[in-house]
């Protein structure tokens, strides 16, 4: 009745296991309690074909900064909730939080040992952590159960209440000898692992024959299960299909049409893990023999092979400025056309997906990706460098604070190319990008500003003329792939003459949330203004792809933070998603507050790919329009000239054959670079060496470029 179970999973505390009371017969049969460490949880118990009533501790994560938390859960299968309170003695107050389960899907992760995700129908998920893996099938499996039943009374009450009756009769359906779900599986590639999900722009080839095959002993009960189920689903079909097209209850509602594409979706995605488990069982012995037979020849090829490229990767490269030109490459994307093929291939994705699901592992189509690395997309945030540079100018704090806000505010617009709905090519580990900047002196100035007020003017004309003939200001950029999983990336942007520098990693999340996908940017950067020693500390936003089954198009959204600890200056930037019915798109809001005082020293309100306007304490107003800011191009040595690992020497075929419109080709050239990664990965955990980046080294949780410019001050 008690079970181990902590952050640390060291120390004790309670975990219940109560008889669910709205079943007498069952409550007769297990009366006590059952403590979840005292057995595994079995298919064939009884005990475990009932919803639960379930209270203990598990480890929850919070968010970035307290990281996983110990909060007690309970699990009401009557209200269909999991709810979770600070501590056993708290639950008696409100919850400090729940998740409603009707519809909820449960799903194991292998971020952190014993790690489950609970995401509910309406896009709210909870992370957490159990002690030891039966504590964790434990949870899952009365989650599972209690999801399911929920779902099944809800749809029970529904139809007693006051609205529209819906009832279904499915009747049994004989087992074919073949299950015809099993025979559309698309044979999973050899050499790609099971966990990765590989969507190309080829038609699945037909599976029959394997599908046919005998089935290994432990998958014989599986297959009839499915297609017991398939046949079930059918009976749904016909049954929906029956019905009249107009009426109380018609055959095209809205809710039946989404159970009925729900549904088949569904076993999809089962059939699809049958298929896999087929082969991974095929393969478990053919994969043995063939280790057996390399022998200890491939492990001392391996191990010289990595030493190798060890030695390349550490030697850091001297970047010669005079081989740099000026950048003629153009980054116009066109928008994603709403073609039929391609969307067969985004619905056959979204069937393999759950609400929630980590995208990391999951290979996208090629003709979603952009022309360009995610590396390269950061670089392009520093399309204005002269407001970048103009930041240390400003002869006060709340000054140089309000222009790194406006430098904020205007950066995104040029790296993400207005609202195209295109992901750029994902960093292969070492993959690094250079470029600079070359900065006119005049041009380093704050922005036009529509004020009359004639102190600032006279100040800008000043500035100015005392600029006037002068020299150009060097900026130079390099970013760098440090860690695979999670995909980490790094970069640094310095300019010597202004004693001004950027360090900034980002770790990018992405999750399937139903007809969108959002992608998390966390980590932060750190602005470093050595002439006045201030740091500024910052995030980034989240970014989301919307309408992904039409017309794709991307928006920002979430709360991101500026401070200077030193001033006492912050700033809080909104960007705000588009409401489901109305409101504006691109729409972002900020203001720069005093912290000592609480004074707001600056709004700012209008679009982050369009008009901004900043309001000061003193009714000062000015006006950004991003779109008529000009763009500065970078600098970037030629294809022939830049390293192996350098982007786009290193995605150039694909980009290619991206800009000839020939899929086939970009996915084989893609494929290939992926592949060759995959089996570096491998030589390294084969000989047992530690991927050491080139550029950036590891501090506390952040990476730091290796030679900073706060360093050699």
């Amino acid at each position: 009745m008690e079970k181990t179970l902590n952050v640390s999973h060291s120390e004790s505390s309670k975990g219940k296991w109560t008889a669910d009371l709205g079943n007498p017969a069952h409550r007769q049969a297990r009366s006590g309690s059952y403590s979840p460490g005292s057995g595994a949880v079995s298919d064939t118990h009884p005990s475990q074909t009932q919803k639960r009533h379930l209270e203990g501790v598990l480890n929850k994560y919070t968010n970035l900064l307290q990281g996983w938390q110990n909060r007690y859960f309970v699990l009401d299968p009557e209200l269909g909730q999991l709810q979770y309170f600070i501590n056993e003695h708290s639950k008696n107050q409100k919850p400090r939080g729940s998740l409603p389960l009707i519809g909820s899907s449960v799903a194991p992760s292998d971020e952190f040992p014993y790690m489950f995700t609970v995401c509910a129908a309406n896009g709210d998920f909870f992370k957490l952590r159990a002690c030891d893996a039966r504590e964790q099938q434990m949870w899952m499996t009365q989650l599972q159960l209690c999801g399911c039943t929920s779902s099944s009374s809800c749809n029970t009450s529904s139809s007693s209440s006051a609205g529209r009756t819906r009832s279904f009769s499915l009747h049994p359906h004989p087992i074919p000898q073949c299950s015809s779900i099993s025979a559309q599986r698309q044979t999973p590639q050899h050499g790609m692992p099971a966990s990765v999900i590989t969507i190309t722009h080829h038609k699945s080839p037909t599976a029959s024959q394997r599908a046919c095959s005998q089935h290994p002993a432990e998958l014989h009960q599986v297959k009839e299960v499915m297609s017991q189920a398939e046949g079930q689903q059918k009976n749904l079909v016909n049954s929906i299909e029956s019905l009249p097209s107009r009426g109380p209850l018609s055959s095209l509602d809205q809710d039946l049409l989404l159970l009925k594409a729900t549904s088949a979706a569904t076993l999809s995605c089962l059939g699809e893990c049958l298929s896999i488990l087929q082969h991974n069982v095929c393969q478990a012995a053919q994969h043995i023999t063939h280790s057996h037979m390399q022998g200890s020849n491939t492990g001392k090829n391996m191990a010289l092979s990595v030493s190798s490229e060890m030695c390349d990767n550490s030697s850091s490269e001297s970047v010669d400025s005079s081989e740099e030109i000026t950048d003629t490459e153009d980054n116009e994307e066109e928008d994603l056309g709403v073609l039929d093929d391609q969307r067969s291939i985004i619905l056959h994705l979204l069937s393999q997906l759950k609400l929630g699901m980590d995208l990391t592992r999951v290979v996208l189509p090629t003709f979603i990706l952009e022309k360009r690395s995610l590396l390269e997309m950061y670089a392009n945030f520093m399309a204005h460098p002269d407001v970048f540079l103009a930041i240390t100018s400003g002869a006060t704090a709340e000054e140089r604070m309000i222009r790194f806000v406006e430098y904020y505010l205007t950066a995104f617009h040029e790296g993400r190319k207005g609202a195209v709905a295109k992901k750029p090519y994902n960093p292969i580990l070492g993959e690094s990008f250079q470029c600079s900047w070359d900065v006119p002196q005049d041009k380093v100035r704050p922005l036009r500003t529509t004020s009359s007020s004639p102190a600032p003017a006279a100040a800008h004309s000043t500035q100015t003329a005392s600029n006037e003939g002068l020299g150009s200001y060097r900026l130079r950029f390099v970013a760098e792939q440090v860690s695979h999983h999670p995909p980490v990336s790094g970069f640094y942007c310095e300019c010597k003459d202004r004693q001004i520098c950027v360090n900034t990693h980002v770790w990018t999340k992405s999750k399937f949330m139903g007809m969108s996908i959002g992608v998390s940017m966390v980590g932060e950067g750190v602005l470093h203004l050595l002439e006045h020693d201030e740091e500024y500390v910052f995030t980034l936003p989240s970014a989301y792809a919307r309408s992904i089954l039409t017309v794709p198009w991307v928006e920002l959204g979430g709360k991101v933070s500026i401070c200077c600890a030193k001033s006492g200056y912050s700033s809080t930037v909104t960007f705000h998603t588009k409401p489901f019915y109305g409101g504006k798109v691109h729409r972002v809001t900020a203001e720069v507050k005093h912290n000592p005082t609480g004074t707001i020293v600056c709004k700012a309100q209008g679009e982050w790919n369009g008009t901004l306007e900043f309001t000061y304490s003193s009714g000062e107003t000015k006006v950004i329009d991003t779109s008529k800011l000009p763009v500065i191009k970078k600098k970037i040595r030629p294809l022939e000239k830049q390293g192996q690992y350098e982007s786009r020497r290193l995605w150039q075929r694909v980009t290619a054959a991206l800009k000839a419109g020939d899929i086939d080709a970009a996915s084989e050239h893609k494929h290939q670079l992926e592949e060759k990664q995959r089996r570096e990965g491998k030589q390294r955990t084969a000989s047992s060496t530690t991927w050491k980046p080139k550029y950036f080294i590891k501090e506390g949780d952040g990476w730091v470029y290796h030679n900073p410019l706060w360093k050699t001050k």
